[in-house]
C-alpha cells in the first residue's frame, strides 16, 4: 500500500463517515415535522427502492440460506434505524453515536485476541459514564436506552453482514436486505407516517437516501481497495468524535468537557479494538 494511496483511502473513509454524520443530522432536522419514526421510515423507504432498483438482486446469487440471512439482516436494519432515530430525538447526536459505537466495539472486543483487549470495554466504560453523566441526570434514560438498543442490533447487524459477505457477491445482498427494512419500517410505522407526507418532504428524503447509505457506501468500498483492515478500523473508531463535531456545527449541540473527555475515551477504545481484531474484516458502514 503506497502512501499516496494509503492518504486517498483514508480521505475516502472519512468522507464516508461525513456522510453518515450530516445525514443524520438532517434526519434530526426532520423530527420535528414527522417525528423520528416518520425520519426513520423515509430513510428507509428510499433506500430500499434506490438498491433495489439500481442494483437489482438476481436470483442465482442466493442461496435459501443466504437469502435467508439478507431478510433477517433487512430486519436487523429496521430496528436499528428506528431504535436510533428515537435515541437522536431525545439525546445529543455526539452521545448518541458513542453509545451505538460500543455495538462493534462490543464485536471487536469478543472477536480479538489476549487479555489485554479486555481493557478496551473499561475504558469505554469510563466513556459513557462522563458523557451520560448519571449523576446529573441530564441526560435522557430513554434516549440512552435507545441507544443502546442500536448498539445491540449493530453488533448483529456486523454478524450478519459478514455471514451474507462471505455468500454473496457484491451489492446482491443489500439489493435484499434494504428492501426488506423498508417493508419492516413501513409495516411498523407506515400507518401513521404515510399521511403526513408532502411532496418536498419526499424529495427531502430522497436527498437524504442518497447522502445515507448510498454515498457512504460507494465511498467505503473505494477506502477498502487502498486501506488495510487495522487503518480502516481505526479511522472508522474516530467517528463519536466526529459525531460531536457534527452536532456541535450543524446542530450546535453544546459539548461540556465530559462529554468530550467521554467521546475520547470511547475513540481510544475503538481504536485498541480495532488493532486486536481477528477477522480480517471491518466494520460495516453505520446502519443506523
Amino acid at each position: 500500500m503506497t502512501a499516496p494511496s494509503a492518504r486517498i483511502g483514508s480521505a475516502l473513509a472519512v468522507g464516508s463517515m461525513v456522510c453518515v454524520q450530516l445525514g443524520l443530522a438532517v434526519a434530526i432536522g426532520l423530527i420535528d415535522r414527522i417525528g423520528a419514526e416518520g425520519a426513520a421510515w423515509l430513510r428507509l423507504a428510499w433506500a430500499g427502492a434506490l438498491f433495489g432498483i439500481l442494483v437489482r438482486p438476481r436470483r442465482a446469487a442466493f442461496t435459501r440460506v443466504t437469502f435467508g440471512i439478507c431478510v433477517v439482516l433487512g430486519m436487523v436494519t429496521a430496528l436499528t434505524t428506528m431504535l436510533f432515530m428515537a435515541a437522536l430525538a431525545r439525546i445529543p447526536l455526539g452521545t448518541a453515536s458513542a453509545l451505538e459505537f460500543l455495538g462493534p466495539l462490543g464485536v471487536a472486543v469478543v472477536s480479538g485476541r489476549g487479555r489485554a483487549r479486555w481493557v478496551w470495554p473499561a475504558l469505554a466504560a469510563v466513556g459513557i459514564t462522563l458523557l451520560t453523566g448519571p449523576w446529573r441526570g441530564a441526560v435522557d434514560p430513554v434516549g440512552v436506552w435507545f441507544a443502546l438498543g442500536a448498539a445491540v442490533c449493530w453488533a448483529a447487524y456486523i454478524h450478519l453482514t459478514q455471514r451474507v459477505g462471505d455468500g454473496v457477491d457484491g451489492l446482491q445482498g443489500l439489493a435484499v436486505s434494504m428492501p426488506v427494512a423498508a417493508v419492516v419500517a413501513t409495516a411498523a410505522v407506515g400507518w401513521s407516517v404515510i399521511p403526513r407526507m408532502t411532496p418536498d418532504m419526499i424529495l427531502i428524503g430522497l436527498g437524504l437516501a442518497l447522502l445515507l447509505p448510498m454515498a457512504p457506501f460507494v465511498l467505503e468500498l473505494q477506502a477498502l481497495r487502498r486501506l488495510n483492515t487495522a487503518a480502516f478500523g481505526t479511522l472508522m473508531s474516530l467517528e463519536p468524535a466526529l459525531a460531536l463535531l457534527i452536532g456541535f456545527l450543524v446542530l450546535h449541540q453544546s459539548a461540556g468537557p465530559a462529554a468530550i473527555a467521554g467521546v475520547a475515551f470511547v475513540v481510544a477504545a475503538g481504536v485498541g479494538a480495532a488493532r486486536g481484531g481477528a477477522r480480517e474484516m471491518p466494520v460495516p458502514v453505520q446502519p443506523g
